[in-house]
């Protein structure tokens, strides 16, 4: 993110001009600190399932499909606890029933991290934990004979956690900066929605994701 630091110089000395004291001099200096855009990709593991049905990511559940996609990501940082976060996903594996269309989501991304100025002045690692919350569309259909569909678009949230590493940047301000993290997160894509799913009739359905990823800034 952008961080300004001032640098402020006090002349001691009075100067004088047409004879008369003028007060001291301040000189500001701005700097860029950390780099304020991202980008990256993920995995994640989708679960889908009737409402009333037990949520299990790692293994096979009735009345459950479980998807992998790939996740693309970007964002910025509007301040140093909160970014703007977009992500648009597609589908690679599925179980039998369902297949992944295509999902999207748009997130505010608050933040805090295990930081301070001492730890950013020597470039120390630091870890963050995150919250999304934001709005998005999931749609998906059946397969293999079977009949389902769903295009839905909602509230979205989820929380998760990242480890950020920095690396020394000459210019400017010759500093440490954010340079690439990993993360991991869960989030809630879809609760109650509308849908048919395994051959039934229209029921609600969830959507849950655990996600894996990787960001550059710059």
């Amino acid at each position: 993110m952008k961080k300004i630091v001032l640098s402020i110089l006090v002349m001691s000395s009075l100067m004088f001009a047409s004879g008369k004291n003028v007060g001291p001099l301040v000189v500001i200096e701005e700097v860029q600190q950390d780099n304020i855009f991202y980008a990256g990709g993920s995995v994640s593991a989708y679960s889908i399932r009737f409402s009333e049905s037990k949520l299990n990511f790692w293994d096979i559940e009735d009345e459950q499909d479980r998807l992998g996609n790939y996740v693309f990501h970007g964002g910025y940082w509007i301040t140093e606890y909160l970014a703007v976060e977009g992500r648009y996903s597609f589908g690679y594996h599925d179980d039998d029933a369902i297949e992944m269309d295509t999902a999207w989501s748009i997130f505010l991304k608050p933040t805090y991290r295990f930081d301070d100025d001492e730890n950013r002045a020597n470039g120390e690692n630091y870890f963050s934990v995150y919250g999304l919350l934001g709005y998005g569309n999931v749609a998906f259909g059946g397969q293999n004979s079977t009949k389902g569909n769903v295009d839905h678009s909602d509230f979205q949230w989820g929380l998760g956690v990242s480890y950020t590493f920095r690396e020394f940047s000459p210019s400017p301000g010759y500093t440490y900066k954010d340079k690439w993290s990993i993360s991991a997160d869960y989030t809630s894509l879809g609760s109650e929605m509308e849908g048919t799913f395994e051959n039934t009739d229209t029921r609600n359905i969830d959507l849950d994701a655990l996600t894996v990823g990787i960001s550059l800034y710059f």
